[in-house]
Formats: C-alpha cells, sequence, structure tokens
C-alpha cells in the first residue's frame, strides 16, 4: 500500500500532545511531512520550551506514524520555537524581550517570589533563555533567593547595566544597587521611575521569557506595568485560605481592567505532607483557587506542597528547581511552567515587525 501525505496527517490527529492537550496537526506542529516511498520523515516543532519532553514525544509520534499500513521507517525531528507575542494596545515589544509574564498576588506572604524564581528556573531547564525582573522595589528578595547578594551589576557605558547571570538566568533587581538593610523610603513616583529604568536600561540579550517578580496588591507599580511595560499575560499566585483569594480576585480584576490578559493561577501552600508519618492536610483550605478560576473563566495551572524544604533552598539561594531537580516540587514547578509557556503561545503573535516603516518625503 502506497503510504500518502494525508495518512501521516492522520495518524498524528490522533496523537494529544501531554501539554498543549490538542493533536499535532490543529496545533500547526507538524511541518515539512515527506513521504519517500516507505520513508516518512517529518518535524515537529513547539510553540513552548520542553526539552525534558523532547525525547517522549520524538518517541510517540515515531512510534504512531510507524503503524501506518505501509510505512517502512521514520524519521521525525522535535524541537520548539518560541516566538513574541501581542501585548497591549499602543505598546510594542521590549528590545532583546520577546514575552513578558507578570507574576503577581493581591497580598504578601503568598510565596509569590518563591514561585517566580521557580518557574524562571523550570523555563530555563526546558531550554528557554529566561530574564528574571525583581519588581518589588521595597522588599526585594530575588538577590538573596539566587545567592547573588552582595553583587552588582556592570556597565559598559554608564547608562545601561548588564544583567547579573547565574543558574541560567538574566536577573536584574534594586536589591543589587542599594544596602540589605537600608529601607526604600519612596514615594510612588519615584518606585515606577525605578522600576521603568531596571526594566529599560538593563540590556537583556535575547530573552524568550521576562518573568516580572510583582510587589504585592494593586497600587502604583501595576499600573505602572499596565500602561507602560509591554505584558504579554500575567500569572496570579495565591493560596487555598479565603483572606489570601479574596485579594486574588482584586489582582486578577485589576489586569482584566487594563487589558492584560491573565494566563493561569498558581495555589501555594496546597498541601502539607507531613515528613514524620505521610499524613496529607489541607492547612490553608482546600480547592479555593480551582473553584476561583472556574468563576472567572481562568486556567488553573497547577498546586504546589506547603513544604519546608523549599523555604530553606529559597533562602539558601539555591532554589527547589536547581536545588532538589528531582524532587516532586521541582517537577510540579516544571509542570506548571510548560502550562505557562503554552498559554503565552495561544496568544496572538506579535505582527508589529512585519509592517514596514512608512516614510514621506518629497521628491
Amino acid at each position: 500500500m502506497a503510504v500518502t501525505v494525508e495518512a501521516v496527517q492522520s495518524a498524528l490527529k490522533g496523537l494529544i500532545d501531554p501539554n498543549t492537550q490538542k493533536d499535532f496537526v490543529s496545533t500547526r506542529s507538524a511541518k515539512n511531512i515527506k513521504v519517500d516511498g516507505d520513508k516518512v520523515s517529518l518535524d515537529i516543532e513547539l510553540g513552548y520550551p520542553a526539552k525534558t519532553q523532547i525525547d517522549g514525544i520524538r518517541s510517540t509520534v515515531v512510534a504512531a506514524v510507524a503503524a501506518v499500513p505501509g510505512v517502512g521507517s521514520v524519521a521525525a525531528n522535535v524541537g520548539f520555537k518560541i516566538v513574541a507575542h501581542a501585548v497591549q494596545r499602543n505598546l510594542k515589544p521590549l528590545k532583546g524581550v520577546k514575552n513578558i509574564v507578570a507574576v503577581a498576588s493581591g497580598k504578601g506572604g503568598v510565596g509569590k517570589s518563591t514561585t517566580a524564581v521557580n518557574l524562571a528556573l523550570a523555563l530555563a531547564q526546558e531550554g528557554a533563555t529566561v530574564g528574571l525582573l525583581d519588581a518589588d522595589i521595597y522588599g526585594p528578595s530575588i538577590p538573596q533567593m539566587l545567592g547573588l547578594a552582595g553583587r552588582q551589576p556592570e556597565s559598559e557605558d554608564g547608562t545601561s547595566m548588564d544583567p547579573l547571570r547565574t543558574y541560567g538566568l538574566q536577573t536584574m533587581s534594586i536589591g543589587f544597587m542599594i544596602d540589605v538593610d537600608s529601607p526604600m523610603v519612596w514615594r510612588g513616583p519615584m518606585v515606577t521611575q525605578a522600576l521603568e529604568q531596571l526594566l529599560n536600561q538593563t540590556n537583556w540579550q535575547d530573552v524568550d521569557y521576562l518573568i516580572v517578580d510583582m510587589p504585592p496588591g494593586t497600587g502604583d507599580t501595576q499600573l505602572t506595568l499596565a500602561q507602560k511595560v509591554p505584558v504579554t499575560g500575567a500569572v496570579i499566585v495565591t493560596t487555598p485560605q479565603d483572606i489570601a483569594l479574596i485579594d486574588a480576585r482584586k489582582g486578577l480584576k485589576m489586569f482584566d481592567k487594563v487589558g492584560i490578559p491573565i494566563l493561569g493561577l498558581v495555589e501555594n501552600m496546597s498541601i502539607h505532607i507531613c515528613s514524620k508519618c505521610g499524613n496529607e492536610e489541607h492547612i490553608f483550605g482546600h480547592g479555593g483557587g480551582e473553584l476561583m478560576c472556574k468563576d472567572y473563566d481562568v486556567e488553573f495551572l497547577g498546586a504546589l506542597p506547603l513544604e519546608l524544604a523549599i523555604r530553606e533552598m529559597a533562602d539558601a539561594g539555591k532554589p527547589t528547581v536547581v536545588g532538589a531537580p528531582d524532587s516532586r516540587a521541582a517537577d510540579i514547578y516544571r509542570s506548571i511552567a510548560r502550562r505557562l509557556a503554552v498559554k503565552v503561545a495561544e496568544r496572538a503573535k506579535d505582527m508589529s515587525a512585519k509592517f514596514p516603516n512608512i516614510v514621506v518625503q518629497n521628491t
């Protein structure tokens, strides 16, 4: 029986990508399908980083195509390509950065910074080029969490700064430029100006995702981000307790009002597992995050456990994803990061670079 491209496509339509929950044909991931006698070759181009998933996806694709009657051999090349996606109206993507993702919470104390750091590291482990901006001017914690306390960025031209690099991340924080014990006694305008400078005067290098660790609340910094920073989407971090969810709803509604799409919600400290007896307890309540997602038609990206090790490793400057890469928590962080990247990939692409500049001149 002669093998056809249509038969190969039909086989691929029956395969579901575990990360997108869609088939490879409908997502246009299957490309360059070629049939030469009984030999089939094709490319699978994912729109999200999936370094740890590529071998498994390749094996699944090869097995499915090899089962097509008449196929003798299959050569499948699996990779990924990350592109810039649409941002707020009247704003263009930042130079050197394809996508900006804000990680926010309605209130403090829900583990937002720890989540932001580990998600950034997880995206980097999946093969993306990742930047991390600490936008919490009053309480910068990223330098401590990444083991960079006491380091300062360098500037070759006196006006722009090179991000500090560690664990495969490019990172910038006001904490690199102030004494750790010095309080930031600044009013709102100074804070927003500092945020703009940190963002625009850092030499970000070909960043696929810039994760912005936002301060808690819905104040000046959040409004500046919404009005002046080209954001692809936001992630809300909360805990299951009612008080945290009330504030998380406020944060979600704020982003909705200013035209920044919510990519999903992460429930932190969702469950505690006793290290001695293994008993599971929902200390802060149960199911609140998922219920909120249903109420607002937002995706529930995942739930993280309440573990002493997560806090200890962040305090020690070696967050879970790099400090304990084989742990259950690290695996959850990577799963959430992949799903976050899928949500970004599903956004409309930025087409501003496709249009030529129109110049009117006298001839």
